[in-house]
Parts: structure tokens; C-alpha cells; sequence
């Protein structure tokens, strides 16, 4: 019997439904577009509804930004998908802009970096921590010019070149 409980349990986590541990979407453009310098991890507010589609991987962070208001950092134009099963007013807005939760310190940080050295603040993923909550991480960065791109795109083919010949040869 109490195993039988057990296999319900694990059944329901496995439903198509995202949990613990989990990203949920990822902004590959990043990597090419900008210099990653330094990474920080950010709570966000969310209403119920919006934590539900994240656990349904319904949300794109591919256009999304992150900029300052009044000395708080928000995820802008971040779209997660209305929750199909949310009636009335416990539906949200699919684009509206989301507060990031950082550490004064981290506020700071993010702000002299953008303010002192033209740096910008992108968003790279989005997951749901050890503890189910949902965080983004998000980075200070420098953007490319066309030329770094080259060099990264040649390198990029340099490497899938060389797997290739190791694994004929092995």
C-alpha cells in the first residue's frame, strides 16, 4: 500500500509539469550578442497564475530586458503565457513588467556597472531553485561588435571540427 502511494507521488511530478531544479527557458542569444561579465541570481514577484504557467515551461525571456526604476531592477517585455485554468481576476498580464528581487548590495553593483561603464543588464535563464522558487539569473555584459562575433562563431566551428576528428580517430 505504501508503495503504491509513493508511485502516485512520483507519477504527478512527472506530468508534464516543471519542478525543483528545472530551467525553464534559457536565452541563447545572449552568449553570442554580449560579453558575460559577471552573474547574479534574482528572486522575481509573480502572482499564482504566472508561477503555474512557469511550471508549464509557457514563458520566453527571448526579448525580454532587465532595467532600473526608481533604484529597483525590473524584468521587462519577459512573456509568460495566461494560465488556462486562471478565470477573472486571478488572470495576469502576459508582458507586464516584473520586479527582481537582488540584495542592496547586488542593486548597487548592477547599477554602477550600467551607469560608470556602459555595461547592460540581460537576462540568461530562468529556473526554479532547490527550493521551488522561481529565479533568474541575470548579467552584467559588454556587447560584441561584429568582429568579436566573427571570432566567436570561427571558434564555435573550430570545436565541432576538432570533436569530429577525435571521434573518427577514436
Amino acid at each position: 500500500m505504501h508503495d503504491a502511494c509513493l508511485m502516485a507521488k512520483n507519477d504527478k511530478s512527472n506530468s508534464g509539469m516543471l519542478t525543483k531544479n528545472a530551467t525553464i527557458a534559457h536565452n541563447r542569444r545572449v552568449k553570442f550578442d554580449y560579453e558575460l561579465l559577471d552573474i547574479f541570481d534574482a528572486g522575481i514577484v509573480l502572482v499564482g497564475s504566472e508561477v503555474k504557467s512557469l511550471r508549464q515551461g509557457k514563458v520566453s525571456i527571448n526579448e525580454a530586458y532587465v532595467r532600473e526604476q526608481n533604484d529597483e531592477i525590473f524584468l521587462v517585455n519577459a512573456n509568460i503565457e495566461e494560465y488556462s485554468k486562471a478565470k477573472g481576476y486571478f488572470k495576469h498580464e502576459t508582458a507586464r513588467p516584473r520586479k527582481l528581487l537582488l540584495n542592496r548590495k547586488e542593486i548597487n553593483k548592477l547599477l554602477g556597472g550600467v551607469r560608470k561603464n556602459a555595461l547592460t543588464m540581460v537576462p540568461i535563464k530562468l529556473y526554479f531553485d532547490a527550493q521551488g522558487r522561481a529565479k533568474i539569473s541575470i548579467a552584467l555584459a559588454r556587447g560584441k561588435k561584429l568582429h568579436d562575433k566573427r571570432a566567436t562563431e570561427k571558434n564555435r566551428d573550430w570545436g565541432r571540427q576538432k570533436a569530429r576528428v577525435i571521434k573518427e580517430h577514436s
